[in-house]
């Protein structure tokens, strides 16, 4: 896919040249001065009229008319050099695959030296290429019928650059591009329907990942989790004909287990919201709420390609949220794995049950950090928006951690406040230790200090991701539909990750 290549020519054969454009003297310069009299000038005069654009983001075209080896040459417009950062630089890339793409180029050049400024070195660089080329033009496979003509697609993508040894390019192009897939197989699985991915499709795919980076794999049945006494997750199952799965994923890092990085994904594969039922325009999309789960797969994918010296456990418990005779009923008490009583005066309120049997299962695997990913409540999107995730934590060092990694990764979080108050909120029962919905008031912030109660003392993040795991317009790095938000976030806690203490 990716080929490193240093001292770029003009009688280069490509279909065509990718280079950056930044605003400044309408001037080529350097190697580009030679582009620039290839063309007797015209280059700089079509910058002067605004037919070549270096504003942030813009994507230019000119055909070459066979003045150079390449066919077309493509402008990125990169703004001025000193407010380039690698989050709007992997962006502005992002839009240029996304023309390449409708263009359906299958072979181009890009001058990755003409893309550095401000601090940007070519690691970095070579990072954002790959990794936006992987997420901006991914496109999930719908089920329409489709033409018999095979499709057009960039195959193969020349990286030119004299400032860096190949070899370190080429290892991270190849990260780059791991983040970028990891990210794509999160969105795969959010945009599947619900009758295409049940708890048990879920434990299949998990299998699978098991076997492609050889993580110790173990996927709990009904008859385990009934054993175990998970009655916290089993209770959501009880509407349902899908049997539920606990899911468990191993990656061993280090000599000796410990210092474990514990990821708990919530995986309710599609949430009617029981007997306290949705409404007939917010039951639609509820395929997508098994977006945590989604996110800490992917990341394991990423994880299983770069091996990193850490250790993690995955955990996601899996089922639909469904109504039948069977089902769990407003006023139930049951009993969590952790022994502690829970009064439901909300169905809809299911993704805090089944994550409180597997962060508690977390535990139990020797987790001694705890990260949980989940499409929680719509009240992170009244308090935080569409494109901000919600956070919470007990821990301000593993926070930071998290934090830096969010950033790193260009997937914004704000954190959200749990107070001595909204933990007597959720111990608020005449009938069990816990109810698991106190109220509309501070609905995000009573979900995220009801599985602190399940965490207890052990380090532990919350990110709430309703908000951002779909999206229903296009952007950059991807198209509507599931954005896969939190797989590169997590990988990259994971990857970074200093145990808390040492």
């Amino acid at each position: 896919m990716f080929q490193v290549k240093r001292d770029f020519e003009l009688g280069n054969k490509h279909e065509g040249i990718v280079i950056g454009l930044f605003d400044k003297p309408t001037k080529f310069e350097g190697e580009l001065s030679s582009l620039d009299e290839a063309f007797d000038g015209q280059l700089t005069e079509l910058v002067k009229s605004g037919d070549i654009s270096a504003k942030l983001k813009a994507v230019s075209k000119i055909h070459s008319f066979n003045k150079i080896g390449s066919k077309r040459i493509w402008f990125v417009g990169l703004g001025k050099e000193k407010e380039l950062t690698f989050d709007l630089l992997r962006e502005a890339l992002g839009k240029l695959f996304k023309e390449l793409k409708v263009n359906k180029i299958e072979e181009t050049a890009i001058l990755l030296d003409s893309f550095l400024a401000n601090g940007m070195d070519s690691l970095d660089a070579a990072h954002a290429i790959s990794e936006s080329f992987a997420m901006a033009t991914y496109e999930f496979e719908s089920y329409k019928q489709k033409s018999n003509e095979p499709e057009k697609r960039l195959e193969s993508l020349s990286v030119y650059s004299n400032f860096t040894e190949p070899e370190e390019l080429q290892a991270s192009l190849t990260v780059g591009y791991a983040y970028g897939a990891g990210t794509n197989s999160a969105r795969m699985l959010v945009n599947l329907p619900g009758n295409m991915l049940t708890a048990t499709d879920m434990a299949e795919y998990a299998k699978e990942l098991g076997s492609r980076f050889d993580f110790e794999v173990e996927i709990l049945d009904k008859e385990d989790i009934e054993k175990l006494g998970m009655g916290a997750f089993l209770a959501v199952n009880q509407g349902s004909t899908e049997p539920p799965k606990m899911i468990v994923l191993k990656y061993q890092g280090k000599e000796e287990w410990k210092d474990v990085i514990g990821l708990v994904g919530k995986g309710i594969t599609f949430d009617t919201g029981g007997y306290s039922i949705k409404t007939k325009t917010g039951i639609v999309g509820m395929k997508s709420d098994m977006g945590g789960a989604a996110a800490v797969l992917g990341a394991m994918e990423i994880i299983g390609e770069l091996k990193p010296e850490q250790n993690v456990v995955a955990v996601i418990p899996s089922t639909d949220n469904m109504i039948s005779g069977s089902a769990f009923k407003p006023d139930d008490v049951i009993t969590s794995y952790s022994g502690k009583t829970i009064e439901v005066l909300n169905t809809d309120a299911e993704g805090r049950l089944v994550l409180a049997d597997a962060v508690t299962y977390a535990k139990h695997h020797g987790a001694q950090f705890l990260v949980d990913v989940a499409t929680l409540t719509g009240g992170v999107i009244t308090a935080l928006g569409l494109n901000t995730t919600g956070a919470m934590t007990n821990n301000e060092e593993l926070f930071e951690q998290v934090l830096e990694a969010a950033i790193e990764a260009g997937e914004p979080i704000w954190r959200l406040p749990i107070f001595e108050k909204d933990k007597e909120r959720v111990r608020n029962s005449k009938i069990a230790d816990l109810n698991n919905s106190p109220g509309s008031e501070g609905h995000a912030i009573m979900a995220g200090a009801f599985i602190g109660e399940f965490a207890e003392g052990t380090p532990w993040v919350h990110l709430d991701i309703a908000g951002t795991a779909t999206t229903t317009k296009e952007y950059e790095l991807g198209p509507s539909g599931a954005t896969g938000v939190m797989a590169r976030t997590l990988a990259l806690l994971v990857e970074r990750f200093e145990p808390i203490g040492e």
